[in-house]
């Protein structure tokens, strides 16, 4: 149980600092590109950010589920049904808006769809934060149980 609860925090935390990063690092430069280079650009970027994003979101998915299903001792279950359905909002949100800016963006520079870009996936800023909280509780737990 312990390497689960340690395995979900890191990659959680991992992935909240990506988001962070992609949110005020990444996104917002995507309107300096210039439209010359702005479909390399954009290509590379869903690549390059897909090779490091979604095998810890499945891990990430996988260790929330497990945790629901096999809760640490007098953890509050609402607390792990609150962080799986951040987790939810999180892929919706990826599956529902984030990917198909990109899509879009793979077509060719569009000022208001990189302006979409960075102002949905707020959403998914927030909701990783969110998680993250939930999971320094866990932390909390696992060193003074």
């Amino acid at each position: 149980m312990k390497l689960l609860v340690i395995v979900h925090i890191a990659v959680t935390w991992y992935l909240i600092g990506l988001i962070w990063t992609v949110q005020i690092v990444q996104y917002p430069l995507f309107d300096r590109v210039g439209t010359t280079n702005f479909m390399t650009f954009a290509g590379l970027h869903a690549e390059r950010i897909t090779m490091i994003v979604m095998f810890p979101m499945f891990i990430e998915l996988g260790t929330a589920i497990l945790l629901l299903l096999s809760p640490p001792d007098d953890f509050p279950m609402v607390l792990l049904v609150l962080g799986l359905a951040l987790l939810g909002v999180v892929w919706f949100s990826t599956i529902a808006l984030q990917i198909p800016l990109h899509n879009q963006l793979a077509e060719g520079f569009n000022e208001q769809a990189v302006k979409r870009l960075v102002a949905t996936n707020w959403l998914r800023t927030i909701a990783w934060t969110l998680r993250g909280f939930i999971t320094l509780i866990l932390l909390w737990q696992l060193i003074n149980p």
